[in-house]
């Protein structure tokens, strides 16, 4: 097995031999990085999908680049057939895209026989991963959550601003919605115009939320006073 790791060129007919060694080393890379992946990973439920798909495509691209090996007829007669192939995922988030590139990559440096490149990338790539999974980089420094709450036409959204501007890092209108309002005075019903307001905030703290949501409503003329927080986890 060693002395395969000193092959740096295809070669145009590998053996048998040759061969299973480049897709044992391919799976085994590249189910490393898919491991990686969901150990580092912030999502509560890692695809499962996604991680098969790792360690599968390092073994296609290494057997496609195996099976080119040297000849240019061949990677332009590959490169015509893939063409075809119209690839539709898309992936939300840049690192779940390195990752992918990272099995490509694992499986063409395999199937080249570039073996120590192919083990030295992976392991540094996963320790890379691992390093910055635990670093202050991949802290969540703050919470986004978005505010909604009514207020007649005749009112302003001034008070409501100067509390956020209280507690917030920061804050945006992102939604001014005028409505009308059915409600009951005096046992008649009647309708009255109101605006909808949505903001979005970004806070330090989760606690600072029960902060703002009890200032809000000793403002009178408020009314549908409800606080959401997106969800900051990655997505495939």
């Amino acid at each position: 097995m060693l002395d395969y790791l000193s092959l740096q060129g295809s070669t145009e007919y590998p053996t048998f031999l040759t061969i299973f060694y480049t897709i044992v080393l391919a799976f085994l890379l590249s189910s490393l990085i898919a491991f990686t992946h969901k150990i580092t990973s912030r999502n509560l439920m890692t695809p499962v999908n996604f991680l098969q798909a790792l360690i599968l495509m390092a073994i296609v691209s290494a057997t496609v680049m195996q099976a080119i090996g040297d000849s240019l007829a061949r990677g332009l007669g590959m490169l015509g057939a893939l063409a075809i192939i119209r690839f539709r995922t898309t992936l939300k988030t840049p690192r779940n895209m390195i990752f992918t590139f990272a099995s490509l990559a694992t499986g063409i440096a395999c199937g080249v026989y570039g073996f120590v490149i192919a083990i030295t990338g992976t392991i540094g790539f996963c320790f890379t991963a691992l390093i910055l999974r635990y670093s202050p980089l991949s802290q969540i420094n703050s919470l986004i959550g978005t505010l909604k709450f009514q207020l007649p036409i005749s009112a302003d959204s001034n008070e409501i601003e100067k509390v956020l501007d209280q507690f917030c890092e920061g804050f945006r209108r992102v939604k001014y919605q005028i409505g009308k309002n059915k409600k009951v005075v005096e046992t008649v019903e009647v309708e009255e115009e109101v605006v909808n307001y949505e903001y979005q905030m970004k806070l330090q703290k989760l606690e600072t939320s029960k902060i703002i949501h009890a200032n809000l409503k000793k403002i009178e003329t408020i009314s549908l006073v409800k606080i959401n927080f997106e969800n900051n986890s990655e997505e495939v």
